[in-house]
């Protein structure tokens, strides 16, 4: 198994996390087995499948989209330089029991390359289903392409691909709804208002926060910026997927209740892309204390040769003012909710009367009994010139 390493943790390395994510070691222990056991599994059913006529088609649209993407995107920013195309060589990644995040593979591309040389091609479709969703998870976000807003979303804008395909038939998971949410760039979440992450506008803020609808290849696309970092996290982002769930008419977000839980993960960005961003601004401004996925107790738990938590990107332009692209395909079980998982929990609601707390929710009783919180000044300005802002809600 991947996770020997993982399991030496101390208690005080398992209490760097979010405030009032508490999990017991034990409890981590058995729960890292079961994923390894599931994940085999899944690689196994996702392998059988995946040389299909029906597998093969969707990777070449998969191809073709992604690189029309790209084309579209390079044209509405009107970026004319030619692109850094940089693709993470996993086969250059060392062991995860001796982590190296820097080994990012920059390979030279010229322009007769193949498009699925870039663009083709998945590393690993698996993640691990039960990663924590931590306890920023707001329920009744706003269902919208484009998370960003007028204030507190300044950074390097991040257009993501997410696919998701059933592990079981290699076929894309048509309808699931997909929320997504991550820090600024000073490392505070919105939505939440307390100790430890007070955002401006308090419980009513939805910066960097929505949901979408996968479409027939199984795939929802958000416009974000990268995510800021926080004391005791490596830098993420977060994906919680919905089968089944209902909509509400007036407004477009879920009906509380409604639907499973069948997927809880969290992205992860290497390290040289990550050390590249907080050189720019207002990244550069962010006081808090960097933590580095090695030093991440959810990303090693979630890395190994069935789980890759690891987006592929390219550079949109010669530099990240431009923007980046990048994509990820995400195996799961169709049939499995993790609905009453001790993983899932509810901070927050937003509805028509704005956003209000949790007050069922263990997540802020502890007094910060989870380690050290997001915490810093939020970014003020406009989106970067050049993109079109979303009306704030």
């Amino acid at each position: 198994m991947r996770f020997s390493g993982f399991l030496t943790l101390t208690a005080a390395t398992l209490a760097l996390a979010h405030p009032g994510e508490k999990h017991d070691a034990a409890a981590l222990k058995r729960d890292i087995h079961a994923r390894n056991v599931q994940a085999i599994k899944a690689r196994e059913a996702l392998d059988a499948c995946s040389n299909s006529n029906e597998a093969v088609q969707l990777n070449q649209r998969n191809v073709a989209r992604r690189a029309q993407t790209t084309r579209d995107l390079r044209k509405s920013r009107g970026i004319t330089a030619n692109p850094k195309k940089w693709r993470r060589d996993l086969a250059a990644l060392e062991e995860w029991e001796a982590i190296n995040h820097n080994k990012t593979g920059i390979l030279d591309y010229s322009p007769n390359t193949p498009e699925a040389a870039i663009f083709g091609g998945n590393t690993s479709a698996i993640l691990a289903p039960t990663i924590t969703d931590g306890p920023y998870y707001v329920w009744g976000e706003i269902t919208r392409q484009d998370v960003r807003e007028e204030l507190y979303s300044d950074g390097v804008d991040l257009f993501l691909e997410v696919q998701y395909i059933d592990v079981n038939t290699c076929r894309p998971i048509h309808g699931a709804f997909v929320d997504i949410w991550n820090a600024n760039a000073t490392g505070v979440y919105s939505g939440i208002s307390e100790s430890g992450n007070y955002a401006a506008d308090g419980w009513d803020s939805t910066y960097l926060r929505g949901i979408q609808e996968s479409d027939e290849d199984g795939v929802v696309t958000f416009q974000t910026i990268f995510p800021g970092h926080y004391d005791g996290r490596a830098t993420h982002t977060h994906l919680l997927t919905h089968l089944n769930a209902s909509v509400n008419s007036n407004n477009g977000t879920l009906v509380v209740g409604t639907g499973s839980i069948a997927h809880i993960g969290q992205l992860f960005w290497n390290e040289v892309l990550r050390s590249a961003v907080e050189d720019t601004s207002p990244y550069d401004t962010n006081t808090q204390a960097i933590t580095t996925n090695a030093e991440d107790m959810w990303s090693v738990l979630q890395a190994s040769d069935e789980y890759d938590p690891f987006p592929e990107y390219v550079y949109l332009g010669q530099g990240l003012s431009d923007g980046l692209f990048a994509w990820i395909q995400i195996g799961i079980n169709a049939s499995a909710d993790y609905t009453d998982n001790s993983y899932y929990s509810i901070a927050a609601y937003y509805d028509e009367d704005g956003g209000h707390q949790n007050t069922g929710s263990n997540t802020f009783s502890t007094g910060g009994d989870g380690g050290d919180a997001p915490s810093g000044s939020v970014p003020s300005g406009a989106i970067p010139s050049g993109t079109a802002a979303p009306s704030s809600v």
